[in-house]
């Protein structure tokens, strides 16, 4: 595929609200790699749904999205509290047993609930870094977590967004997800 029919396909998806695993695999190893430069900078992100339990789940909780300081400093996951700031929660303190029942998750009231509990999740350190790795044939930024056997691995749909995939360890359906640089959000809002 060229840019053109990469983007058209990434269009019709958003459009159309949803992939299979299967197209949305087509559509990411159709895309071109980004480097860590590329990454820098404040994302917003959003689910790209392929019928994963994941879905939809970090919405639920307010998931801004990621923040990328440097390749040493990453935010892998920013949310909005209560007042609409942005704050980074720390990953090592969510179970990822808890991906093993995430319907429930999606319940609206947790969401709600959880804005009054997440000061207890919050920090200010780094809880990733950058690092450009091999995925599916081609070498481009990944996102690994300190703490957590995951990997976020970003993919070129134009110059302000990336198709991101979550690669966990023991996981055997890949989370799909877009995240859209802060200097232009056209797919997302």
């Amino acid at each position: 595929m060229d840019k053109k029919s990469n983007l058209d396909s990434f269009s019709d998806f958003i459009a159309a609200g949803s992939a299979t695993t299967h197209e949305a695999l087509a559509l990411f190893d159709s895309l071109n790699s980004v480097n860590i430069d590329f990454m820098l900078g404040n994302w917003k992100g959003a689910s790209f749904p392929t019928g994963h339990l994941l879905d939809g789940v970090l919405e639920v909780y307010h998931w801004y999205g990621k923040t990328f300081e440097s390749a040493e400093h990453v935010h892998p996951l920013v949310f909005t509290n209560r007042r609409g700031s942005k704050v980074s929660v720390n990953p090592a303190l969510i179970p990822l047993s808890a991906l093993d029942v995430m319907p429930i998750l999606k319940a609206p009231f947790l969401g709600r609930l959880m804005q009054y509990f997440i000061p207890l999740f919050t920090t200010q350190r780094s809880r990733a870094r950058l690092r450009m790795t091999s995925y599916r044939g081609k070498v481009t930024a990944t996102m690994i977590y300190d703490h957590k056997p995951i990997n976020d691995v970003f993919r070129q749909v134009d110059s302000n967004t990336v198709l991101g995939i979550m690669d966990r360890k023991g996981m055997e359906q890949p989370f799909f997800f877009v995240l859209q640089n802060e200097r232009s959000r056209h797919y997302s809002e």
